[in-house]
């Protein structure tokens, strides 16, 4: 037997089974282009098995589309919940016949030769070009806060939570303002828990605005195609958080002022825990000024446009959420031990690149790109925060940029197939004459 195992041979292969890498799948077999994907679990896995029982959506269902496909429920203006995405996908997986290989687990990936060596739990592959497609919310990013709360009080984050009754009975610290945080921290409240919210920099937006969903406003303005090009520090841009939305039936607004009416406790930032005790910033008030400075910011664009467009009621113009309200005096440090059984951590996830050679990745341990291409040839990545729009981390989002990465992807497929006919009188192995016009 060969120290080295034989490694399957492919054009393409494609890590991941959620939307990005079946609708990159789906380009791939438009253009007769032979790949693979690999999933570490069930299509749609994360949705599946790592997302807490309430979660919906933040887009309206009739923003959830891929190419070739759109939501034809009766409810387009709700908001699915995880196991309706999960659904969906399952069904678009079947429709544009991707060639999925689940419950194989990705160990390593790395330049070999001229392509990759991908080595999963059920053999290896060799290709020519690899996408990485498995998202940017496959880690929690915990502070290094955490290793110093008490240990009898019990830790959560964003990826093993799943409903109040895990936690013990007793006071909720949760960490972090973004979407997730606040929507923990009304379902923790409302199942009797004392809750309070340690609030950094967040985005604020209304649910509904002028009589619409806020992201029907965003999408129809062009705020969510705004390209790499136009913003001057993406970087920054990717770090910000997810606005503060909710999904509900009722089509609710949620902020700070609707938690704190429900009597949830709201600090600053948490700085640190020390001797058992958490610091809290003093500048929370700065904090929220900024958030609803912002949000009127962009509600201000959208009034211009919609004025320009002649879209929308003119009298709404003034429908504005009112300014985040704070207690007079506020708290900046807490008895962990005296106050709180658990804390959960809502401070945001990050891409899982582990897998990858460590020469590809920055100091963060991320994939290193430019507008999902890759630093080697033949690498690509798809579902990250602003990859090449404001709207790329979102379902309906990854049309465009799939297009964009596809035909970069062909190119790179089409020289290396010249390069091999050049050099060695090799014929390619794809399927379709496409790749040459």
């Amino acid at each position: 037997m060969n120290a080295r195992r034989q490694a399957n041979a492919v054009d393409v292969v494609v890590v991941g089974g959620g939307h990005c890498g079946l609708a990159m799948s789906r380009a791939l077999s438009q253009r007769g282009i032979g790949h693979v994907v690999l999933e570490r679990g069930a299509v749609a896995n994360a949705w599946r098995t790592e997302r807490w029982g309430s979660l919906r959506l933040l887009t309206p269902n009739w923003m959830t589309q891929l190419p070739g496909m759109a939501y034809q429920g009766g409810d387009p203006g709700g908001y699915m919940t995880a196991s309706e995405v999960a659904g969906f996908l399952s069904r678009y997986a079947a429709r544009v016949s991707a060639p999925l290989r689940t419950a194989t687990t990705v160990l390593r990936a790395r330049p070999s030769g001229t392509g990759w060596r991908v080595e999963t739990t059920q053999g290896d592959w060799q290709c020519q070009a690899l996408v990485v497609a498995t998202g940017g919310a496959a880690r929690p990013m915990v502070p290094a806060s955490a290793a110093a709360v008490p240990s009898q009080i019990a830790q959560f984050t964003a990826l093993d939570y799943r409903r109040p009754s895990q936690l013990p009975d007793g006071g909720v610290l949760i960490v972090g303002a973004s979407a997730t945080g606040l929507q923990l921290a009304q379902e923790i409240q409302r199942s009797g828990r004392p809750v309070t919210l340690a609030v950094g920099e967040h985005v604020r937006m209304p649910r509904l605005y002028r009589g619409r969903d806020i992201q029907w406003w965003l999408l129809a303005s062009g705020v969510l195609d705004q390209r790499l090009e136009e913003v001057d520090d993406v970087e920054r841009v990717r770090r910000l958080p997810s606005p503060q939305l909710i999904g509900t039936p009722e089509r609710a607004a949620l902020d700070l002022n609707a938690l704190q009416h429900h009597g949830i406790r709201v600090v600053g930032r948490l700085a640190q825990v020390r001797d058992g005790q958490a610091l809290f910033s003093g500048s929370l008030r700065n904090v929220c000024v900024l958030a609803d400075l912002k949000m009127n910011r962009l509600l201000d664009t959208i009034d211009n446009w919609a004025l320009t467009a002649g879209v929308g009621d003119d009298d709404a113009m003034e429908a504005r959420p009112a300014a985040t309200q704070l207690p007079t005096s506020m708290t900046t440090v807490l008895d962990l031990k005296a106050h709180f059984r658990s804390v959960v951590w809502a401070t945001g996830m990050r891409p899982d690149h582990t897998w990858l050679d460590a020469s590809l990745r920055d100091r963060a341990g991320t994939l290193r790109h430019e507008g999902g291409v890759g630093g080697l040839p033949g690498l690509y990545v798809l579902g990250q925060p602003f990859l090449r729009r404001r709207k790329s981390s979102y379902i309906h989002g990854a049309g465009q940029d799939v297009a964009e990465l596809a035909l970069h992807l062909t190119a790179h497929l089409s020289r290396g197939a010249r390069d091999r006919i050049a050099t060695h009188g090799i014929a390619p192995r794809f399927a379709s004459a496409t790749l040459f016009h």
